[in-house]
């Protein structure tokens, strides 16, 4: 359609700084990952999360296993600035990593206040750029 403008919406980690909490390598093991995201298409900024990582040990691919996150993001939504916290459950297997998101109630800050709704992210194993869907309102 004439007119129609689409947006690529990806976010990048910027740093990953990852510490095992229990388990050995190989073995079942839990993690927590402190991350900062930088952020590009309708949700504009930077991002600090925090996951609580399961990694399910050798011989099992993940599949149908998530680990919990959550995280701040500052910056903007299709232009409007402020800031709000989502809350993930992130899954990974051979083929990558997928993943949904709700905005916790009552986390905006700004002309982001009241702002509610929800997402999806995925990306390939290896890359670092992963694409992010967003449904929302203020």
């Amino acid at each position: 359609m004439p007119g129609t403008v689409i947006r690529m919406n990806t976010f990048t980690p910027k740093n990953w700084d990852e510490k095992i909490v229990s388990g050995t390598e190989g073995a079942p093991r839990v993690a927590h990952a402190h991350v900062t995201f930088a952020y590009t298409g309708v949700i504009e900024g930077e991002s600090v999360c925090d996951y609580l990582l399961f990694y399910p040990g050798e011989g099992f691919d993940g599949r149908g296993t998530t680990s919990p996150g959550l995280e701040r993001i500052e910056g903007s939504v299709d232009g409007r600035k402020g800031s709000f916290v989502i809350r993930h459950e992130v899954g990974f297997d051979l083929e990558g990593v997928h993943g949904s998101w709700t905005v916790v109630p009552g986390s905006g800050t700004g002309e982001l206040a009241g702002l509610s709704g929800g997402g999806e992210a995925s990306g390939s194993m290896g890359s670092q750029t992963m694409s992010y869907t967003f449904e929302y309102s203020l």
